[in-house]
């Protein structure tokens, strides 16, 4: 998997961004990936589908546990689901923790191929900034960040 962080950065070629700024495009990065992805796998879903796949996102827990009873009622002993909840924050929503679980066995059912997706959407995003790396790199007094 990636990571959004200070190695992307550099990766890319802008660990030279203000550390005012890094958060920021780092955020930005993460938002428009997710909709880039978002729209790629939507693409030849049913509009049941993209509901079910919605209530996951918006963490209705009836809808939640009710898709999970159905499709993954041993979901505790998942070696995913036992990652996902090492990996979580300490303070970590169980709900949260479940609506995300499912989310993931419902892309791995419904789009088996979405981790191909996100990173051919990653590397593409990564082609755009790096194309673009010299005004992003350019602050507001149009003077290169040095």
């Amino acid at each position: 998997m990636f990571q959004l962080d200070e190695q992307f950065l550099k990766d890319l070629g802008l660990d030279q961004l203000p550390e005012d700024q890094k958060q920021a495009f780092l955020d930005h990065i993460y938002s428009e990936l997710e909709l880039r992805v978002g729209v790629r796998l939507s693409d030849g879903l049913s509009d049941e589908q993209l509901k079910e796949f919605e209530s996951f996102v918006d963490r209705d827990d009836a809808k939640v546990q009710a898709w999970v009873s159905a499709n993954a009622s041993d979901y505790v002993n998942d070696q995913s689901f036992q990652q996902l909840k090492q990996n979580a924050p300490q303070d970590v929503d169980e709900k949260a923790l479940l609506a995300e679980y499912a989310s993931l066995k419902w892309l791995g059912i419904n789009r088996p191929n979405y981790r191909d997706v996100v990173s051919q959407v990653l590397d593409e995003l990564k082609q755009e900034i790096m194309s673009n790396r010299e005004t992003l790199l350019t602050d507001d007094t149009n003077q290169a960040v040095a």
